[in-house]
């Protein structure tokens, strides 16, 4: 969606426009599986073939770094990888900013959040925040976890594996560190017809997890659940996909549970003004710990897709204000794509307006909410039938912003108030976090404000 709630979202929803993630669902190469990989390697080899981060490129003898850049979806960190497929492809985790933001996003996620133990202090959280960037470090490489490993992932590469950490409201109080909350991190405010889950949002720590196989994802979960025992408790946990690389004959932004090219207009890191849209600067407003890191808006939005599909197609256009067939605004040429202009001001044959007042990709254009944006990361969730039969499936948000009161909030605000794609949408569980910087190799994620 075009913005924070909606399907082809132009600024934070569930589709394409102002804050949608062109790389969200979107293919990532022109072909090649997600379990494709070099013979001979497996997860347990990949530490003796590995050397500063390098895969080893099978049957070359020679280490190997590939830029496993996905099309129209930016530039990620220096990837590393071998052989024909995806499998092999791997994100270092350390770097500026962490590693689960500006690369393509991948097939599958795994979110979690945990809540802080009785009496557990800053000690006990910079102890588990170097626990698990340690371990983050060697899964991402495709080396077993150094304790707790399960073999749930093995004989697998490391998939393009990211974990991305992230601090909620409560963690600065309970850490004693409430003076270096972030001002960013105040409360989202209550939006018109939000159905909120509190047992389903917030908690203490967050942790994202994408990979293009599920097994590594859910592996790396499983790892970082059980090292946190004692310390930190599972609150929360939520499953995603999105497609997956070369499902396509060629690279295109993906679709969401509504049938919707969903990412169109995502902020990209090749445009002025970027990194000050998705990124915390230095010498600003929030604590010097946090420049170079972000702020994660978390919503896992319902679809009320038995409604939605009940609408004609040429309805379910006018409400997103996209072609469904090829993502092109309503008014362009007939070959017109995704990627075409908006015209807001053109007219249908009768002399109306060709995306109407309410299509989503109008209300939650940037042009009509003073220029807010943010990068969006989101992923479909199925979770079977509700009581009622209906589909428990949607969309998990996923929105990296330099400031939500600038970003997330003032656009979500005017969603509720006139966006048609509302009507379809149900918001049921939120949570806000400050996502640090990377970390150094040396170091830990957390580290600029736990040591």
């Amino acid at each position: 969606m075009e913005s924070s709630t909606s399907t082809n979202a132009d600024s934070t929803g569930t589709g394409t426009d102002s804050t949608g993630t062109d790389s969200a669902a979107g293919d990532t190469t022109d072909g090649g599986g997600t379990g494709s990989r070099a013979p001979g390697l497996t997860r347990r080899t990949l530490l003796g073939t590995a050397g500063a981060g390098l895969v080893v490129g099978a049957g070359a003898g020679a280490a190997t770094a590939l830029a496993v850049e996905r099309p129209d979806q930016g530039t990620p960190r220096a990837s590393t990888g071998a052989g024909p497929g995806l499998g092999l492809a791997a994100v270092r985790f350390h770097g500026e900013h962490q590693a689960g933001i500006l690369e393509p996003q991948q097939a599958r996620v795994q979110l979690a959040a945990f809540d802080l133990a009785g009496g557990v202090g800053r000690d006990g959280v910079r102890a588990l925040l170097r626990r698990w960037s340690r371990t983050a470090t060697r899964m991402a490489v495709g080396e077993p976890a150094d304790e707790f490993e399960n073999q749930i992932a093995l004989d697998a590469g490391p998939c393009s594996l990211t974990v991305t950490f992230g601090f909620g409201a409560a963690l600065f109080d309970r850490t004693g560190l409430a003076d270096h909350r972030p001002t960013g991190l105040e409360p989202l405010p209550a939006f018109p017809a939000d159905a909120l889950d509190p047992a389903r949002g917030d908690g203490d720590l967050f942790v994202q997890i994408g990979a293009d196989d599920a097994l590594v994802a859910v592996h790396a979960l499983r790892v970082l659940q059980r090292q946190a025992a004692g310390t930190a408790a599972l609150r929360w946990q939520m499953s995603g996909f999105a497609r997956t690389p070369g499902a396509t004959p060629n690279p295109m932004t993906g679709r969401n549970l509504m049938g919707q090219v969903d990412g169109t207009n995502n902020p990209r890191p090749d445009e002025d003004g970027f990194a000050a849209k998705v990124f915390v600067a230095a010498g600003g407003e929030q604590p010097a710990w946090l420049a170079g890191g972000s702020f994660l808006v978390f919503r896992r939005i319902r679809m009320l897709l038995d409604h939605w599909e009940a609408l004609p197609v040429d309805r379910q256009e006018r409400v997103i204000g996209r072609r469904k067939s090829d993502g092109a605004p309503l008014g362009a040429a007939a070959d017109a794509g995704e990627r075409t202009p908006v015209d807001l001001a053109a007219q249908a044959a009768d002399g109306s307006l060709a995306v109407p007042a309410d299509a989503h990709i109008r209300v939650a254009a940037p042009a009509a909410n003073g220029g807010a944006a943010m990068l969006r990361r989101g992923f479909s969730y199925h979770d079977g039938l509700l009581a009622d039969g209906s589909p428990d499936a949607g969309l998990l948000f996923l929105a990296f912003q330099s400031d939500p009161r600038k970003g997330f909030t003032p656009v979500q605000r005017k969603l509720a108030r006139g966006d048609g794609l509302s009507r379809f949408l149900r918001h049921e569980a939120s949570g806000l976090y400050a996502v640090p910087p990377g970390a150094a190799p040396d170091g830990y994620v957390g580290q600029t404000l736990f040591d």
